[in-house]
């Protein structure tokens, strides 16, 4: 191979080699385009499955507002602050109607992240909602759509004794034997998922309820 020839094919390389780069930084930049043009509507989307599944779980609620708990008491925020968040519910008339509540845990296959409504008059659980969770598609997803599973948060019991801790803590048991107000019905053959929401809301209401109900008058909207 002449010298020429040899140069001229190291100028091709050169060349293609180039226009490799610079495709692939075209590439890049589209791409990092799109995912922020596409971040605003997602942020959109999340917040209305947000606010949606506020109003399944706090029965009567029509409008919501947010609170963070900060320096040992609770202050209101926008609703799209960062953070760890509390979502008071309010009826037609203005009157507070419960608290929303977000909590997460390992399941079998990922984190699970649910919301669950907590009367604060009757100290109860009111309502159940899974926010996002990977669980096995047929059983550990039961855990969003099975009945009797999801009766359980009706009116589960998560009240307070005079010192201000959870008179019994949530338990989740094996389908069928529940015989307790605090206790979950589990179920069978999704016995992992069950029992990651009952450590779930465990944990969750055993650090929340005497805040909350220590609190509570920060909820109640002014006359």
């Amino acid at each position: 191979m002449s010298r020429e020839t040899q140069q001229q094919n190291n100028s091709n390389s050169t060349k293609m080699l180039v226009a490799m780069v610079g495709i692939g930084v075209i590439c890049a930049l589209l791409i990092v385009f799109t995912f922020e043009q596409t971040l605003p509507v997602i942020a959109k989307n999340k917040a209305e499955a947000l606010e949606k599944a506020i109003f399944k779980v706090v029965p009567n609620a029509s409008s919501f507002k947010a609170f963070q708990w900060s320096d040992k008491k609770f202050i209101e925020v926008d609703k799209s602050t960062e953070g760890e968040l509390l979502y008071a519910g309010y009826n037609s008339e203005n009157a507070f109607a419960g608290l929303a509540i977000q909590a997460a845990g390992q399941g079998y296959a990922d984190v699970i992240r649910i919301l669950y409504g907590y009367d604060v008059k009757s100290q109860k659980v009111v309502g159940f909602y899974v926010l996002e969770t990977k669980e096995t598609p047929g059983l550990g997803d039961k855990i969003e759509k099975e009945e009797h599973f999801l009766a359980n948060f009706e009116g589960l019991d998560v009240s307070l004794n005079d010192n201000s801790t959870i008179k019994n803590e949530i338990e989740t048991v094996k389908q069928g034997t529940k015989e307790n107000a605090w206790e979950i019905d589990g179920i069978t053959g999704a016995t992992i998922s069950s029992r990651a929401i009952g450590d779930i809301l465990k944990e969750s209401t055993t650090y929340w309820m005497p805040i909350i109900q220590g609190n509570k008058n920060i909820f109640r909207l002014e006359e």
